[in-house]
Formats: structure tokens, sequence, C-alpha cells
């Protein structure tokens, strides 16, 4: 039996098919110089914060952020634990809800939608990759691709999506039977088997030596620039932020810096760490 868990972010809820949120997205002030131009916004993020209530202790993850981030643009998020990365990604993929401050991707503000609007939001827009693969163990690598395909609206082929992480020869391999970056390639091929816009990223490369996250980093370069997916990655590694467009910094749940490159990207075999 297929784990309900898997697969309940890509599931359509009754009606998931509406919009998130038929609104105006309003102006923001001119003198925000997080404002991205010349570009399409694909998030604007404003003032975003948010606090877990642990018992007796609220613990900010997040305070105050506010940033924007263009379409197809290669995204690096930096920080150490404890930092908000996470729930800046969470936030943003609509797993999880903020305290106060708004979210909008394109002109859809996501943040007060409802639980079945959100399913809508992440099924038809969102692509998710984590550390850990989350691969079902009794399906082939083909399966495990073709379980997104079979709920999406206008999928790629999943030998296609196989083949752009250049693991189309594995597709009748089981979990067990693949290296850990052989999984993470796969589990990168069942996100984008859905043709996401936007594809979000936690530390996937945490769990691989160099030589193997190298290999899955030149997965997520590729769809970035072959797809136009915009591709934001959490990492602790400063080195990955070579590869990126933009470079985003935090500390204590707010935002330390933000980098936009205009010097030459590295390719991930260029990198070293």
């Amino acid at each position: 039996m297929i784990d309900a868990n898997v697969v309940r972010d890509h599931a359509v809820a009754p009606d998931a098919d509406r919009a998130v949120v038929p609104a105006k997205r309003p102006a923001r002030d001119p003198a925000d110089r997080s404002v991205a131009v010349a570009s399409t916004v694909v998030f604007d993020v404003r003032r975003l914060s948010k606090t877990y209530h642990m018992g007796e202790v609220d613990v900010h993850a997040l305070s105050e952020v506010s940033l924007t981030l263009p379409e197809h643009e290669f995204v690096v998020l930096l920080g150490p634990s404890g930092s908000g990365k996470s729930t800046l990604l969470n936030i943003l993929g609509g797993l999880d809800v903020p305290t106060s401050g708004e979210v909008w991707y394109h002109d859809q503000e996501i943040t007060h939608a409802s639980e079945a609007a959100l399913t809508g939001y992440r099924r038809r827009h969102v692509g998710f990759v984590f550390q850990f693969y989350n691969l079902i163990p009794s399906l082939t690598a083909l399966e495990n691709v073709a379980l997104v395909t079979d709920i999406a609206a206008a999928p790629m082929p999943a030998v296609e999506a196989l083949r752009m992480v250049h693991l189309e020869d594995r597709r009748d391999h089981f979990p067990s039977q693949l290296s850990g970056g052989e999984q993470q390639r796969i589990a990168i091929a069942r996100a984008i088997a859905k043709r996401p816009s936007v594809l979000l990223c936690d530390e996937p490369t945490g769990a691989l030596d160099i030589s193997t996250g190298v290999v899955v980093l030149d997965a997520l370069a590729r769809i970035n620039a072959e797809l136009g997916t915009t591709t934001v990655v959490i990492t602790h590694n400063a080195a990955i932020s070579a590869m990126a467009d933009r470079v985003i910094r935090l500390a204590d749940g707010r935002i330390a810096s933000i980098e936009v490159r205009a010097a030459r990207k590295l390719a991930p075999r260029e990198l070293s760490w």
C-alpha cells in the first residue's frame, strides 16, 4: 500500500483547483531595495514572521523577513541551523503558514489561503526535494516518478523526467538497488515530472559525499537552465553559493544579506569544499 504521507502534498482536495486568492498584489514602496526589477517576480515576501509556541517558550523562527525572488533564478539560502531557512522554505511551499506577514506567488496571496487552496497550489506549482529522499521502497524508480505524473495536470512522461537527471537506464531498479546520489536524483525527477514552476530543495546534498553531491547539483542546475524552473536550495555549504544567481543569508530569523551575483556562475564540477 502506498504511504499517504508521501503523496499528500500532491493530492487534490475537493476544491483544490480554485485559485488561491484571486486578488491583485498591492504595490511595494518604491524605496524598498529588496524589489527585483527587470524580471517577473515569482515570490514577493513582505514582513514575514513565524513564532512557534513550545510550551511556555516562544521560538521566533522568522522576524520581519522581506524579499523578492525573480522567475528562473537559481537561489541559494545560506545560514546556520536555526536561522530560519527551512521555515522560510516551508512557507514558500505552502507547507506552513506564517504568524504574520504576506507571501505572494505571482498575483496570488498564499498566506491566508485555505488548506484546500494550498493543496492545489502545491500540486500545480511547487516541486519539493528533501535531504532524505522519501522514495517508496516497493516501487521502481520509474514507478516512483510516475506516482506524481498520475495526479498532475500536465506532467512530462516519467521516462523523460528520469532522462533529465541521466537515470533512464535505472528505471527498473528499486531504491535499495540505487546509491544515495541516484536516489536523490530520482527524487528530483519525481519533483519535476509535474512541471512545477518552482523547485524547493532542503539540503539536497546534505547526506551525500562531495563527488555525489556535485552530480546532484549538476542535475538541479540543468533543470534550472533547460526548464527555466525557479530553484531555491537550502544549504549550510557556502561553496554552493558560487553557482547561484542570488544568495540570501539568514541569521537569527532575519535576512543578513542578499547578494545578486553578476559574475560568471561556476558549474557544479568547478566547486570545491
